[in-house]
């Protein structure tokens, strides 16, 4: 975890879900973690890799009971700095890949908003999501973040002119799917690659979302949008966002899963 913790003791991770193209992201998960508690009176609620609390938080202080769980601990320091002590809130030091702190069935709603972009192995993934999966109660939902592989290509490898580089490191198969490591940092799939890891658990999908859709392929240009445009854009990120001809291309979705 050495690359993963170097990363985050630098990276602002705050600033991009606060900035103009990052709200998109907030806005779209938000929408969907609200829509999944709709109905439950005082459920218990867990996020797993919380990062710097922006779910979290946000959800103590609408007075909801969490669990946050985040690995490192400079990204800790920073969610428990934004707390004044009333929050139904108890953050703590912990990995995706071991839920063991915590009981079967514990949770109405789960979340697993980012360690999904930092496991590179299909057995982490599958520990993840089964740890997930264990300590949520029947009928809750699982929610679980993925940075897809499409974007990468299109912007990365061609968009920034990475495409002699990548391929001297064998970093792309034949088929164009990036082959990642922990100095990447970030694990890319597709979403064959999510229906197979769901395929393993007593789950069921409900909806399969494009969490900032064209976003990211236009921040300089949603940035500088007014509110005006950028309610605009918003309307329009909604409409289309569980249009699943479109999931592959946005840099990030959410699988929303009902425990059986």
């Amino acid at each position: 975890m050495d690359y993963l913790e170097k990363y985050y003791n630098s990276y602002d991770e705050e600033g991009r879900l606060l900035s103009r193209h990052g709200q998109v992201e907030y806005l779209t998960t938000m929408r969907y973690i609200e829509e999944c508690l709709e109905g439950i009176s005082d459920p218990d609620i867990i996020e797993v890799g919380a990062g710097t609390g922006r779910y979290s938080v946000t959800l103590a202080k609408k007075g909801f009971k969490v669990t946050a769980v985040e690995l490192v601990e400079h990204n800790l320091e920073i969610l428990r700095s934004k707390l004044d002590g009333t929050e139904p809130v108890t953050a703590v030091q912990g990995n995706a890949l071991d839920l063991s702190a915590f009981a079967d069935d514990s949770f109405d709603l789960t979340m697993l908003l980012g360690p999904m972009y930092h496991l590179y192995t299909k057995e982490e993934k599958l520990r993840a999501l089964s740890e997930a999966v264990r300590v949520t109660r029947p009928g809750g939902h699982i929610l679980v973040a993925y940075c897809m592989n499409e974007p990468t290509v299109i912007q990365y490898v061609f968009g920034s002119d990475h495409l002699r580089e990548v391929t001297e490191r064998d970093m792309l198969t034949s088929d164009w799917h990036c082959v990642s490591e922990p100095r990447e940092i970030f694990e890319l799939v597709r979403t064959e690659d999510i229906e197979e890891l769901d395929a393993a658990f007593p789950v069921r999908r409900i909806k399969l979302v494009a969490a900032d859709g064209a976003t990211n392929y236009h921040r300089e240009l949603i940035d500088a949008m007014d509110d005006y445009t950028f309610g605009k854009w918003m309307d329009y990120h909604f409409a289309i966002c569980e249009r699943q001809d479109l999931i592959g291309a946005s840099h990030h979705t959410l699988d929303i899963l009902l425990k059986e």
